[in-house]
This record gives structure tokens, sequence and C-alpha cells, in this order.
């Protein structure tokens, strides 16, 4: 059995310094093989930088995600070209820096790692559904195949794990920053997560300082998004697969603190 270990959206330094803290000894405690996190927002002020992206991977994850924001930061531009394991939604137009999906060998299993935006309130991109077919279509993909969906809308992301059916071993939704108790085994087979949360400070409003963001809907005035402090979690879930047959076997959902 292969345990993957999927985490919610990296909020800020605070965020990977907490993600940094604790991820070594749930690993050990829960015999991970594979960490997935998403890091679109891993940079203070949001986007990825390589420096963020670096510390995310100094930590012990093994592949990161990302979504609305992947592009936020120029400078992580060429970084997404020349890293396998760095991701970006994979229905960006193909100009784009970067790929969605990269293979990750484990030695005794290989692991297919998808990223895909939504389309539902977010940019105008390819149909997620129709670039998932595209990207399960292709020859020699592994048999356990993890997909990051990156979307706003609960139903366009509980509508791609039904979709999926068969196709994928797992899928974990981000981008709301908030967890979601509805973790299973989809009729399909594959593990399921509308939303993995978020991994950053606790007293915030999706990671930003609660004063601003109220002031913002009070006043309706533009507002720099500063990080909030204090306490940190880190929202997760834990997918244990077949390495034979790539299929779910269970799903655990967790909030580290």
């Amino acid at each position: 059995m292969l345990n993957i270990l999927c985490i919610g959206d990296v909020v800020g330094s605070i965020g990977c310094g907490f993600l940094r803290e604790k991820l070594p000894a749930l690993r050990r405690l829960k015999g991970i093989d594979l960490v997935i996190a998403n890091g679109e927002n891993s940079a203070d002020g949001n986007g990825i930088t390589p420096a963020s992206a670096q510390h995310l991977l100094d930590s012990g994850v093994d592949v990161i995600t990302t979504g609305n924001h992947s592009f936020r930061r120029r400078e992580s531009y060429e970084l997404y070209d020349s890293s396998e394991i760095l991701l970006r939604p994979a229905n960006y137009p193909s100009a784009a820096p970067g790929r969605g999906l990269c293979v990750v060998d484990l030695g005794r299993a290989q692991v297919a790692v998808i990223n895909l935006l939504g389309t539902v309130y977010l940019e105008s991109m390819e149909s997620p559904f129709e670039k998932l077919d595209d990207l399960l279509s292709q020859p020699g993909l592994p048999k356990i195949r993890i997909l990051d969906f990156h979307a706003e809308a609960t139903g366009e992301k509980r509508a791609m794990g039904y979709f999926a059916g068969t196709g994928l071993t797992a899928m974990f939704g981000t981008h709301t920053h908030v967890q979601t108790a509805d973790q299973c085994l989809l009729p399909g087979g594959a593990g399921y997560i509308t939303d993995v949360g978020m991994t950053g400070p606790i007293d915030s409003v999706l990671g930003v300082k609660p004063e601003i963001i109220v002031k913002k809907f009070v006043t309706k005035m533009p507002a720099r998004f500063d990080t909030a402090k204090g306490p940190c979690h880190m929202d997760c879930v834990i997918f244990s697969a077949n390495e034979k047959t790539g299929r779910c076997l269970e799903v655990e959902r967790l909030s580290v603190t």
C-alpha cells in the first residue's frame, strides 16, 4: 500500500515555516511515501517564488502544485520550465511556462500527479474535463494518478470527481482554503475531498489578517492582503492506494496543529 499525503494551500512564509515544523514527524508517523502540496500562495504577498518553492522541497514536499496564482510572480517563470516537480494547471495555454503533469518514480511504484484549474468564477481556460480526458489517454501513464483540482465552485469539483470515474486514484480540491468534511471513496473507486484546506494562520480569513478583509467588505476599497500571524494549522488528506491496481483503499482527512 502506498500512502500519499496531499497538503492544502500553503500561505506565506508563516505557512512554509509551519509545514517545515510539522511535516517530517507526520511523514514518519503515517508512513508517507509521497507528499504533494499546493504552493501557489507560498510567497509572502501571493504567488510562488524560487525561494518559497525550494523551501517547500527542502521541507519534505515531493511535488508542488499551483492554481490561478501560478504566474503572479515573474521570477518563477523559468523555474516552471526547468523543474519537473513544480506544476501549473495543465489547462493553461501551451504557450504558458511549465507543465501540468509529472510522473514520480518511487522505486516500487510510479505516481502521476496532475494539476488542473476550474473555470467557474475563475479565468476562462480550456475545459478541465476535456483536458483530463486528454491526459488520461496518454500511453504509459502509471496506474496511480492523483489530481489537484484547483477550483472555486464546490459543484465543479464534485462533478470532476464523478467525471474522472475509474481514471484516477484520487482527487483533492484546492483554492478555497477551507477544509471540507466530505472525504470519501466515490462510486468509481477514486478517493475524494472537495477541498483539502489551507496551511497557515488559524486566526485569519483564508490566511489574511481578518481586519483587512472585514474593512474591504465594509468599504469596498482596494486593500493589501497581509498574511496573518499566530498559531497555524496544516490541513491535509492521506490517500492510501494499492500500488498494483492503482485503486484508492482509504481516505484520511487531517488538520495538524
